[in-house]
């Protein structure tokens, strides 16, 4: 709940779902139904008014080392190296680690991304696409247990999304991480994820549906796009969002 100048606004209301163990979700619905939110209390950025969130056994209002966040936007140090931004995330979460140990966990998570080459250079060297990887990178080398992307590559040109798309898959297919994903994109959602949490509009925006997906795995996109019931899940996505009566 906020406040605001006409009173307390709801923003999500009884969202409750249960994520499981190297599970790949996505949050979608409209514009301005809650995801965002959702994913905000999830990391320990904004407390839920009321119930909670529960991570292995334990509930936090708080971020924590255990999950590693990404924004629209890379949010890098423009003053610090792309290997410098990740080594400042590892400094925090391995307190223990020399300065070449650092280094190498950098070099290990750009290099996971695909992105080896910049460690050297500054953010505004690079393109906004291999600002992201870094971004992941920076996320990844944590080595958390959830990463929550909030619509990571909806600021990109469509051609590199795509790429950055098939990056995330095939790191999230060696690491196995659990992601919890905010997107507008049903084709980028179907292609990633394992469920889709659909959310109704707001104010007081819920999960209306849960649609698992059923494409086997490891995945490639023109078999899933070839999929005998790819255009029947996208169909019963936009649907819903249809009925709910938002814009995207």
């Amino acid at each position: 709940m906020f406040t605001t100048p006409s009173g307390p606004y709801v923003a999500v209301r009884d969202v409750n779902a249960r994520i499981k163990e190297s599970e790949f979700v996505c949050i979608l619905g409209h514009s301005g139904c809650g995801k965002s939110t959702v994913l905000s209390i999830i990391a320990g950025l904004q407390k839920a008014t009321l119930g909670g969130v529960v991570l292995n056994g334990t509930e936090v209002d708080e971020p924590g080392m255990d999950r590693g966040v990404v924004f629209q936007l890379p949010c890098l140090l423009p003053w610090l190296t792309a290997g410098e931004n990740v080594e400042l995330a590892v400094r925090r979460a391995f307190p223990k680690y020399g300065r070449q140990q650092r280094r190498q966990q950098a070099e290990k998570y750009l290099a996971l991304l695909g992105v080896p080459e910049c460690y050297n250079q500054l953010p505004a060297e690079l393109s906004l696409g291999i600002q992201q990887c870094v971004s992941l990178a920076r996320a990844l080398s944590l080595e958390p247990e959830f990463l929550l992307l909030d619509e990571p590559f909806s600021m990109l040109d469509s051609l590199t999304r795509l790429d950055l798309q098939d990056t995330l898959l095939e790191v999230w297919e060696k690491l196995r991480r659990i992601v919890v994903m905010v997107t507008h994109d049903v084709d980028e959602a179907l292609y990633l994820a394992d469920r889709l949490l659909l959310m109704t509009d707001g104010p007081e925006a819920r999960i209306g549906e849960i649609l698992p997906v059923p494409f086997a795995r490891p995945r490639r996109r023109t078999e899933v796009l070839e999929h005998p019931e790819y255009y029947a899940c996208r169909s019963r996505i936009i649907e819903f969002l249809g009925n709910c009566g938002g814009g995207l």
